[in-house]
């Protein structure tokens, strides 16, 4: 027997996947991009601080990518097998429950590893301009990697007990929370609070921040044998998930009878998100006589209070906060930190919620029943959009509210010469929570529809209508660094700002325009189609042009 017979199946068909080159392009490309921002915003520095400053930046930024790795490759591997029906299919064969395990994590796993390798040669930049020794190079690259194995391997874990793609990402990332900052916090708690720093100590080994600190010099030296229980604690962690995972995939994709608790608790769910009876006929005929489209999206109607208890809980906390530390949390610091965080958590909710509305109509053959009826594709459009708002913009409109709060708390705490530059900072905020917001619902729904997996096509929409335009203010200002025109024009924080602005209502007016164009256009079309089952190589490639000589032609028709 071929030993782990889907490592190889899944590596070959990994193999023709065009993500698999361009991931690694890009993961270079964007650790390029990062180290030629610091040494732009960094040219004064000595080269020995500069080189650490670099690396510091470079490494943490990228230890945060790994650590959401398993959400984003793994967390919905096993779950889509499934769902599809098809994991159940492996183990009538021989296989074993570590075969699939494996072979599923080394294909998904695959374009981490090429993202990671490319960005080690940036990371040992800063070792020909002094200040980071050989061995804090050597021991942050091992951090980066048993990172990466024990998102990976929680994100398998979780995918096996899991069945929808939205649940198994939400795990992962609160498994990876829980290990990693959950649990150094309750150490840190412990220590405060009886003094057992053997206790705390226990608590921190498992954690990645903890490793990634004892990586430098200095701490390395002061707590001799921690880097190494650390980093053994995290890979220990690892292959227990990989082992648990293995035994638990071969009953996980059974599906059981739901015993008397557990369908209580479902009716009571059920009940609690959609209303008794009589509620929802009335709830139904109200929705039905503005868009029958606006009552399929916006039939569970406790969407709508997560979205409101979410920001209570955050406003309960800020509030405990600023009553416990009073002055030190009252600062322009922490409104605009504050504002960020409202304002990323709502766009990626608003992107996923996006994502949802075509994708899985889509993938169960229902939305052709839908454009069978006599509505028109505006129809349609409309009700979505009003499913998305009745869901998300009073929510929205309170985030702007805030910002305009901490505007003014930071215009109060500033000098006269600072009040200008905290209005145009929170009027941009304000500008791009409304415009990002309006356009991710628009390019999610588009990718949406188009995506086999709802985490790729959320993934997908963040990097089109969020990222690219970082990444256009970035590529302008480090040419112009290049040319030395951000010097003749005393560039700072405002122009960049400024170009960031622009940058993202450009990218923000294209995508909705043309989404909306192609929903319009080509709705219909594309609700008529199935997905492929992959994407050859690319055309650049010469493994795509050569021919296949292991093929057996046909045999000839012999007529009769």
């Amino acid at each position: 027997m071929i030993l782990l017979p889907i490592v190889g199946r899944e590596l070959r068909v990994a193999a023709r996947r065009r993500s698999t080159y361009w991931t690694r392009a890009l993961a270079g490309l964007a650790a390029s991009v990062i180290f030629a921002g610091a040494v732009l915003f960094q040219a004064g520095v000595a080269p020995k601080e500069f080189g650490r400053n670099v690396f510091n930046i470079v490494a943490g930024m990228f230890l945060l990518s790994s650590l959401v790795a398993g959400v984003r490759y793994t967390a919905d591997c096993l779950s889509e097998e499934k769902r599809e029906g098809t994991l159940g299919l492996l183990f009538l064969t021989d296989l074993r429950g570590y075969d699939v395990v494996i072979g599923k994590l080394a294909a998904t796993s695959l374009n981490c590893v090429y993202g990671l390798m490319a960005i080690f040669p940036v990371l040992a930049i800063p070792l020909l301009m002094g200040g980071v020794a050989l061995e804090e190079f050597w021991r942050m690259t091992l951090v980066l990697a048993n990172t990466i194995v024990f998102s990976l391997s929680a994100g398998i874990w979780v995918s096996t007990m899991s069945r929808h793609p939205r649940k198994a990402m939400a795990a992962t990332l609160a498994l990876v929370l829980l290990t990693h900052a959950g649990m150094p916090a309750i150490g840190a708690w412990q220590a405060h609070r009886f003094g057992s720093g053997a206790a705390a100590e226990a608590y921190l080994l498992p954690s990645v921040g903890y490793a990634f600190y004892l990586a430098f010099d200095a701490p390395f030296a002061a707590h001799p044998g921690q880097y190494l229980k650390s980093m053994s604690a995290i890979h220990g962690l690892s292959w227990m998930l990989l082992a648990l995972a293995s035994i638990f995939v071969r009953h996980s994709w059974q599906d059981k009878p739901d015993g008397v608790l557990r369908a209580g608790w479902r009716r009571r769910w059920q009940r609690w998100c959609y209303g008794t009876a009589t509620s929802r006929s009335t709830y139904r005929a109200r929705l039905l006589n503005i868009n029958p489209c606006f009552w399929l999206g916006a039939r569970q109607r406790l969407k709508p209070a997560v979205v409101w208890t979410f920001l209570g809980l955050a406003g309960c906390f800020w509030f405990w906060a600023a009553l416990k530390w009073r002055r030190s949390w009252l600062d322009e610091a922490t409104y605009m930190l504050t504002a960020l965080f409202l304002h990323g958590m709502l766009k990626f909710w608003i992107t996923s919620e996006a994502c949802q509305r075509f994708g899985p109509d889509h993938r169960a053959g229902a939305l052709e029943l839908v454009l069978s009826t006599p509505m028109s594709v505006r129809e349609i459009l409309r009700g979505q959009m009003l499913a998305l708002r009745r869901q998300f913009l009073w929510p929205l409109l309170l985030v702007a509210g805030i910002d305009v709060i901490f505007m003014a708390a930071s215009m109060g705490h500033s000098s006269a010469s600072e009040r200008a530059g905290w209005i145009w900072f929170y009027l941009f905020m304000i500008s791009t929570l409304l415009a990002d917001s309006f356009t991710l619902c628009w390019t999610g729904m588009w990718v949406g529809l188009k995506s086999k997996r709802p985490n790729r096509a959320t993934a997908a929409t963040i990097a089109r209508v969020l990222l690219l335009p970082w990444g256009i203010a970035a590529a302008v200002v480090i040419s112009m660094a290049f040319t030395r025109l951000w010097r003749r024009m005393d560039g700072g924080p405002e122009f960049f700002l400024g170009l960031l602005f622009v940058a993202g209502l450009a990218v923000d007016t294209y995508f909705y325009l043309t989404s909306r164009r192609r929903l319009l256009t080509g709705l219909r079309s594309v609700a008529t189609q199935r997905f492929l089952s992959g994407r050859a190589l690319p055309r650049w490639t010469h493994a795509a042009k050569r021919p296949d000589h292991t093929r057996v032609p046909p045999p000839p028709l012999v007529r009769a």
